[in-house]
């Protein structure tokens, strides 16, 4: 992932069920200034939070887009608990992303061939 414009702060979730990292986080600021780019494995989730205005992202992915790959994990969830910049402003999410189970109530076996 490389942000082209803006600011965000990039987080990294393993879901892999038996990997022993699974359910930690990582998270990196990433800017268009900086130029740096962030490594996210497959068998993990991916999130941001916008930190500018506006942001653009480039991705490199591991196949072609299939949207019923598709899933995610509350912003804010509890077992998870990434710890999120605090800004003062009301943190909105899609309605995509707003309709995302718990952490805890998901398989995620898809993730498994990624160990």
């Amino acid at each position: 992932v490389r942000v082209t414009s803006g600011k965000v702060y990039d987080v990294a979730v393993d879901v892999r069920p038996g990997s022993e990292t699974f359910g930690k986080w990582v998270g990196v600021e990433l800017d268009s200034e900086k130029k740096q780019m962030f490594y996210i494995p497959a068998g993990f989730a991916h999130g941001f939070l916008v930190l500018s205005d506006s942001a653009t992202f480039t991705y490199k992915c591991t196949d072609v887009y299939d949207p019923s790959g598709e899933g995610g994990i509350p912003w804010n969830d509890p077992t998870i608990a990434v710890d999120w910049p605090k800004l003062d402003i009301e943190y909105k999410t899609s309605e995509k992303d707003g309709k995302h189970t718990s952490f805890k109530d998901q398989s995620f076996e898809w993730a498994e061939k990624w160990l």
